[in-house]
């Protein structure tokens, strides 16, 4: 695959991202995707979605994963819902994440993504080593399907991001970066970030946000806006991956589900921006 392929982030039925015929109509060469729900994730649901893929020209590079339950409403309801870090759900959300993983190799795809929530920061706690040992226990299982785990960026700072990983120990685990997630969630410099974590990335979301008020970043929510509108700032963002060495799909993420016109006028704006710094910088 050619470095630097747009992409963006659909779905198979969980109306998560781009609908795919905007995606096709756009040109757009690659998706991340939403896995389905339980009951869909089937050889023949995973057929039809690769027929569609193909009609289209499309190739899956990553299959993300959610839960039932998980709430973006604010920085604490997040806290407490997101990923694998609740306690009460852990179990159960892992052995989800493997069926997922299982289907995505129904797809063909090597690439399965989450968010797994705000890892402890205590890395005593008990929570914390029994994440650690679920977190292995899944990734063995990703690797028995021949595919890497990609944790989204957003909640940590990428030093504890680092710590986790490393106290993982496992080959098969790396990074989905988002820039805008960083600012929206208050956790660190995009750019900074990138640079620190860089050789762990192996996917990435281009996305675009607003900080909060310096008073209030941690706290309360920063602001998603359409790409090339925000704090990223998308050229210092693509040089900079550049020099960490990426060359995989640049996959738009641009959380307006339900808006199908909205949808093609951003994503084919941020598409267009995507491809004329691209055309400057490779």
């Amino acid at each position: 695959m050619p470095p630097w392929q747009i992409g963006v982030f659909a779905s198979v039925d969980a109306g998560l991202g781009v609908h795919l015929d905007v995606a096709k109509e756009l040109g757009i060469p690659t998706v991340q995707v939403h896995s389905p729900h339980a009951e869909t994730r089937t050889q023949a649901v995973a057929d039809k979605f690769l027929a569609q893929c193909k009609a289209a020209g499309i190739t899956i590079t990553c299959v993300f994963g959610g839960f039932e339950g998980e709430s973006y409403a604010d920085i604490p309801t997040t806290t407490a819902t997101v990923g694998l870090v609740p306690e009460a759900t852990r179990a159960a959300r892992a052995q989800e994440m493997k069926e997922i993983s299982d289907f995505t190799k129904l797809l063909g795809c090597d690439a399965v993504g989450m968010h797994i929530g705000f890892v402890p920061s205590d890395r005593e706690s008990a929570s914390y080593k029994g994440l650690l040992e679920v977190t292995r226990d899944l990734l063995d299982h990703v690797a028995k399907n021949g595919q890497r785990l990609h944790l989204e960026t957003g909640q940590e700072t990428a030093e504890h991001l680092l710590e986790f990983i490393h106290d993982v120990q496992r080959q098969n685990l790396f990074i989905n970066f988002d820039p805008a997630n960083m600012i929206l969630y208050g956790t660190g410099n995009p750019i900074e970030t990138l640079k620190k974590i860089g050789h762990l990335v192996r996917s990435v979301h281009c996305k675009d946000a607003k900080w909060a008020a310096e008073a209030k970043r941690g706290a309360e929510w920063g602001s998603e806006v359409a790409l090339g509108e925000g704090d990223v700032g998308m050229e210092t963002y693509l040089r900079t991956l550049k020099e960490i060495g990426y060359t995989g799909p640049l996959t738009i993420e641009r959380e307006i589900a339900h808006d199908r016109e909205r949808q093609r006028r951003d994503i084919g704006t941020a598409a267009a921006l995507l491809q004329r710094l691209r055309a400057q910088i490779l």
